[in-house]
């Protein structure tokens, strides 16, 4: 599997954003339960990515590109939650909500391409 790719550059990238979002909601909301969730799921994206990369075999790979497509799902209804209750603004929310959805759609052309014979 490649080292640089489209996926593995977006889903860091986008852990930055969330461990940005965490620290934001910590420090100026006073809100810990549901940005922690967030946290941990919007950052587990990319670690499985890295993980489906360094995978010993094509299932291996799969496997854990699709716990990374289950993350972002996670990270969606998080970021969605936090809109719903005021905690992260429209502005903001969106912005994270696109990006998730972004890379859901990138991960999951990865596992139809793959999937292929």
């Amino acid at each position: 599997m490649k080292t640089n790719n489209v996926i593995q550059e977006k889903s860091f990238a986008f852990a930055i954003r969330i461990v940005n979002a965490y620290k934001f909601l910590a420090n100026e909301k006073k809100e810990f339960v549901l940005s922690k969730q967030m946290l941990r799921s919007g950052t587990s994206i990319g670690a499985n990515v890295e993980e489906a990369i360094g995978g010993q075999s094509k299932a291996d790979f799969l496997s854990k590109l699709s716990i990374a497509y289950k993350e972002a799902r996670e990270t969606l209804y998080w970021i969605k939650l936090l809109k719903a209750t005021e905690y992260l603004n429209s502005e903001m929310a969106d912005s994270l909500i696109n990006d998730a959805e972004e890379i859901c759609r990138i991960i999951g052309k990865i596992q139809i391409t793959m999937k292929q014979p």
